[in-house]
C-alpha cells in the first residue's frame, strides 16, 4: 500500500511498512525510511505508483482554473477530496485528488489552510486585494524587465535617471528602478556604473560627482531660507588697536585678525580678535538651526557652500574699515624673551585696517624682508609699515612651534606643499567642470602662514584651558600620544594633544565656518562675563547631551565634507592631467603599489614596483582616466635614484590610502531578488 502524507506543508509519498496506533512506518521513494503521524497521512492508495502519480497530478493541477474551483468549493471548511470530488467528479481518482491538493496548497490567495489536508475559502473582499497585488507585482516585474531591455541597450528610462544617485549610493532594493538596473547589469555582463555610463545616465562626470554629494549631504538644495542677520544689543567697547586679517584672495568669511602693540617697549601685546557672531546669534535661534544642520563651510575648486547665508556672514565678518564686533585675546609678552606672562579675553569693536591676501603678497613678505632685506617685489605703503609688526610675529610664531615641538618630542614635518586650485573659464554661479585648472603650490610653513597658524593654535589652546578652569564644557580636539594609529579625537574635556603639542585644543577661532567653534565661542563669551560663575549661565552645561549631539553630527558631516573636497580636488587633478596631456610623471613609493607624485596632489597605484623600497623615486607612465570612478593608475617605466629617506611621517594628517580609494557603490549584483526582499521585509517599521 502506498501513501501520501504531509511533512510541515510539503507532500511526501511513500509505501507503508508498518502501522501502529498514533504512528506510520513508510519508506520513502528514495529509500529512506521514517516514521509518521497517523494523523499526518492525507491519502492511502494502492495505484498508481508514487512515481507515476506525482508528476500526472502535477500536470493535471496545472490545468485547473482556479476561479472555477473556487465556485465549486464548499462555503465551509472542506478536504481537498471534497474539492476534487465537486471540480471532477463524484469517483474523482487518486491523481485527481492530488491534484486537487496541490491546486489549494498552490494558491493560499485563494484557499486558506485550516488545517492537514483541510482548507477554507478566502472572503471575496481578501481575495480580490490579492488578485489585485500579484496583478500590480506582474506588471512591475514587466516594467523592470523593459526597463532592463532599454539599459542593456543603452538608453536609460527616465525612472532610472531620476533615481540615479539613489539606485547607487541609498537604494531600496525593493524599489523596480534599481532592480532593472542589477538586472541589465546581470544579463549584460557590464558593471552597474559602466551601464548607465553607456545608457547616458551619466552625461557629466563633474555633475555626477556635484549632484551625488547634494544627494547625500543637502537633498533639499543648498540655498537658505530668508534669515536677517541679528544685530548686537550690548554697547561694546572699542578697542585701542588696527588689527589686519591674513587670508586667501577667495575667503569672505574672515574669522581672524591680529594687532601688535608696544614694540621697542620692553612689553608687547599680541591681539588676536576673533569675528563674534556669538554675541548676536543665540542657541536655537532659526540661524543656529541652520548653522547646526550645516555643521561647516563645504570647500571644493571653484565655489563653496557656506555654512551661514552671505547677508549674515557679512554682518560678522572681519573686513577692512569697519570697527568689527570680536571676542579678542591679549597675550603680553616679554619681547625679548617672548614668555607670556598673562592673557585676558575681551568682547569689543576692532578696527580693521588691513585685509593682507597671502596669495598675493607670499612673494613679498618673505623671511629675508621680515629681518629687514630689500624685497625684490614692489612692497606697498601699507604692507611695508606692517614690517616690523610682521617681524614681531614671524619671530614669535617660530618660537610658539619651537615650544610646541618640545612638547611633542619631535619636530613638525611638513614635506608636501600646499597646493590650490584655480579654475578659468568660470561663467555661472559654479563651475560645470569644463574649465581649464591651474594647480599651485604654496610651501607650507611660509612667513604668513606660519604666523597665522601660531596665532590660532595659541588662541585654541588658551582658550580651551581656560573654559576647563572656569568649570565650563567646551568641544576639545586631543590626540593621547603620537603613536601609530592614534587618532584625533573630538570630546567635552580639556585633554592634550600630542599631535599639536599643547596641553588643550578646543576650536574657536572660525566661528563663521565651522559650527564647534560657534559653541565654542558662546562658552567662552560666558566665561568672559561671568568669570567663575560662568558654568552657571552658559548656554552648554556640564554631561549636556546636546553638546555630544553636536559632536557626533559635526564629526559625521566633517568627515563627508573633507572627502568630497578631496574627491573634487582628484577630478580637477585628472583634468589637469588631460588638459596638459601629462602622460609621464616623477613620484614616490610610500607603500605596497602606492605612489605620490612630486608635484601634483595625485595618489595612484602602480604595476612594476614590486621588490622596490618605501621612498624609491620613480618615472611613472599613466594609464587610462576614468572621472566617474576617479580611478588612474600607472606602470612604473625607471627607477631614477637610489631610495631616499622616508622615514620620517609628514604630519599633513592626510591619509594616503583614502586618496587613492576606488568609488564605492551600494549596488550589489551578487545578491538576488529574494535576499533584498526578505531583507526588506524584515526590516523594523522606520528603520
Amino acid at each position: 500500500m502506498h501513501i501520501l502524507f504531509d511533512d510541515a506543508g510539503k507532500l511526501l509519498t511513500g509505501r507503508l511498512m508498518s502501522e501502529a496506533e498514533s504512528s506510520l512506518q513508510v519508506e520513502l521513494d528514495s529509500g529512506k525510511r521514517v516514521k509518521v503521524k497517523s494523523a499526518n497521512a492525507l491519502l492511502r492508495f494502492e495505484k498508481p505508483a508514487p512515481a507515476e502519480l506525482m508528476p500526472a497530478a502535477t500536470a493535471l493541477a496545472d490545468t485547473l482554473e482556479l476561479e472555477l474551483a473556487y465556485e465549486f468549493a464548499p462555503e465551509d471548511e472542506f478536504g481537498f477530496a471534497d474539492l476534487a470530488r465537486e471540480y471532477f467528479s463524484d469517483r474523482a481518482t487518486t491523481t485527481e485528488q492530488v491534484a486537487a491538493l496541490l491546486c489549494l496548497q498552490g494558491a493560499p490567495h485563494y484557499f486558506r489552510r485550516a488545517g492537514k489536508g483541510r482548507y477554507k475559502k478566502a472572503p471575496p473582499e481578501i481575495l480580490a486585494q490579492a488578485l489585485a497585488a500579484i496583478e500590480k507585482k506582474q506588471q512591475v516585474q514587466a516594467q523592470i524587465e523593459v526597463w532592463a531591455t532599454e539599459l542593456a541597450a543603452g538608453v536609460c528610462p527616465a525612472p532610472v535617471r531620476e533615481q540615479l544617485y539613489k539606485i547607487l549610493f541609498k537604494p531600496d532594493k525593493n524599489a523596480p528602478e534599481y532592480k532593472a538596473v542589477v538586472e541589465a547589469a546581470r544579463g549584460s555582463h557590464v558593471a552597474p556604473l559602466v551601464l548607465l555610463e553607456k545608457a547616458g545616465a551619466i552625461s557629466s562626470a563633474y555633475q555626477f560627482h556635484w549632484q551625488r554629494f547634494l544627494f547625500d549631504q543637502f537633498p533639499k538644495g543648498t540655498s537658505f531660507p530668508p534669515l536677517q542677520a541679528p544685530a548686537i544689543a550690548e554697547e561694546l567697547p572699542l578697542a585701542a588697536v588696527q588689527a589686519f586679517s591674513i587670508d586667501d584672495s577667495h575667503t569672505t568669511e574672515i574669522d581672524d585678525a591680529l594687532s601688535v602693540q608696544g614694540l621697542g617697549s620692553g612689553t608687547v601685546t599680541l591681539g588676536i580678535h576673533i569675528a563674534a557672531p556669538g554675541l548676536a546669534i543665540q542657541p536655537d535661534s532659526e540661524i543656529d538651526s541652520v548653522a547646526r544642520h550645516r555643521m561647516s563651510t563645504v570647500y571644493m575648486p571653484g565655489h563653496k557652500i557656506t555654512m551661514l547665508p552671505d547677508a549674515v556672514v557679512q554682518a560678522y565678518t572681519l573686513v577692512a574699515g569697519r570697527d568689527c564686533p570680536a571676542v579678542s585675546l591679549y597675550a603680553t609678552l616679554d619681547e625679548a624673551t617672548l614668555e607670556i606672562t598673562e592673557t585676558r579675553t575681551q568682547l569689543e569693536r576692532v578696527p580693521i585696517a588691513l585685509n593682507l591676501r597671502h596669495d598675493q603678497l607670499d612673494a613679498v613678505i618673505t623671511e629675508s624682508w621680515l629681518f629687514g632685506e630689500t624685497s625684490a617685489e614692489p612692497v606697498a605703503a601699507d604692507i611695508a609699515a606692517l614690517q616690523p609688526q610682521l617681524a614681531f610675529l614671524w619671530r614669535l610664531a617660530r618660537h610658539l612651534k619651537a615650544q610646541r615641538e618640545v612638547v611633542r618630542g619631535k619636530p613638525e614635518t611638513f614635506n608636501r606643499p600646499d597646493y590650490s586650485f584655480k579654475l578659468q573659464g568660470v561663467t555661472g554661479d559654479e563651475p560645470d567642470g569644463s574649465e581649464t585648472v591651474v594647480i599651485g603650490t604654496r610651501q607650507r610653513g611660509a612667513p604668513l602662514d606660519l604666523m597665522v597658524a601660531e596665532a590660532m593654535i595659541l588662541a585654541n589652546s588658551t582658550w580651551g584651558q581656560w573654559l576647563a578652569a572656569c568649570g565650563v564644557p567646551g568641544i576639545y580636539r586631543s590626540q593621547a600620544s603620537l603613536a601609530p594609529g592614534v587618532k584625533v579625537r573630538m570630546g567635552t574635556k580639556a585633554q592634550p594633544h600630542a599631535g599639536i603639542g599643547v596641553p588643550a585644543y578646543a576650536w574657536s577661532t572660525s566661528p563663521l565656518r565651522r559650527y564647534v567653534d560657534l559653541v565654542n565661542q558662546w562658552q567662552i563669551i560666558a566665561c568672559a562675563r561671568h568669570g567663575n560663575t560662568a558654568a552657571l549661565a552658559a548656554p552648554f552645561k556640564p554631561k549636556d547631551a546636546n553638546l555630544f549631539a553636536v559632536i557626533s553630527a559635526f564629526d559625521a558631516a566633517y568627515t563627508a565634507y573633507n572627502g568630497f573636497q578631496n574627491g573634487m580636488e582628484r577630478y580637477w587633478t585628472l583634468k589637469h592631467l588631460q588638459q596638459a596631456q601629462i602622460g609621464e610623471l616623477t613620484a614616490t613609493l610610500f607603500k605596497d603599489n602606492l605612489v605620490r607624485a612630486d608635484t601634483l596632489p595625485l595618489v595612484l597605484p602602480v604595476m612594476g614596483a614590486e621588490g622596490l623600497p618605501r621612498g624609491a623615486h620613480v618615472r611613472v607612465r599613466l594609464g587610462a582616466i576614468d572621472e566617474i570612478t576617479l580611478d588612474i593608475s600607472g606602470t612604473v617605466i625607471e627607477r631614477i635614484d637610489q631610495p631616499v629617506d622616508d622615514t620620517t611621517e609628514d604630519d599633513s594628517g592626510e591619509d594616503d590610502d583614502a586618496l587613492a580609494s576606488p568609488l564605492a557603490l551600494a549596488i550589489n549584483l551578487d545578491e538576488s531578488v529574494d535576499d533584498a526582499a526578505q531583507a526588506g521585509a524584515a526590516a523594523p517599521a522606520g528603520g
